[in-house]
């Protein structure tokens, strides 16, 4: 059954399968400013040595401290990936706190579910699983944002009880409660706070 899971070296296989489906519909190129867009351009044709993946997910893990090296401009992510055993199915990053530009745009959530296996419901149940530890971070309200175009996300946000705020260029903005609303509307097992 799939579970959220530290970065770790032992989806390493599956995690390099998943990065060459993401490269063939276009993830990594020069435009993609996602996480994983970066990550591609630069970690690719390098993932398959064993000390290269191992730096890579100790870089990812560090992410997440609140002092831990970063880009000038961000912010510490906690970083889980979706996984059935060893299989890599996707990841979440959770953004500690919002930017101007993660405030307009990026929001404090984002996931990518690997092109072999999605409309499986992997996002829904992944962004459902990372909400808790949102809240364990401190974050009430979580700010999601998706394309206007991206209609399988919209869903899934939208799933997980997400509550449109507005557009903001192609992006629409969505807030998700962290921790358990009573009769949250379209979510499934939750519980009075």
């Amino acid at each position: 059954m799939p579970e959220l899971i530290v970065p770790t070296v032992r989806v390493h296989a599956s995690f390099v399968a998943a990065i060459g489906e993401f490269e063939a519909e276009g993830r990594g190129a020069a435009d993609d400013n996602s996480i994983l867009g970066q990550d591609i351009r630069r970690y690719g044709g390098r993932w398959d040595a064993p000390e290269v993946f191992a730096r890579y997910v100790a870089a990812v893990r560090a992410d997440a401290e609140e002092d831990g090296p970063r880009p000038a401009g961000h912010v510490p992510c906690t970083t889980r990936w979706w996984a059935d055993g060893d299989t890599y199915l996707g990841r979440i990053a959770i953004r500690h706190r919002l930017t101007t530009f993660l405030l307009d745009y990026g929001g404090h959530i984002g996931y990518d579910v690997r092109p072999s296996v999605r409309r499986r419901g992997h996002a829904t149940a992944m962004l459902r699983a990372a909400l808790p530890v949102a809240r364990a971070l401190g974050i009430e309200k979580a700010l999601i944002t998706c394309d206007d175009t991206n209609e399988a996300s919209r869903r899934v946000i939208e799933a997980c009880g997400g509550v449109f705020e507005d557009r903001r260029g192609k992006k629409l903005r969505y807030w998700v409660a962290t921790g358990p609303v009573r009769d949250r509307p379209g979510v499934a097992g939750t519980t009075g706070e």
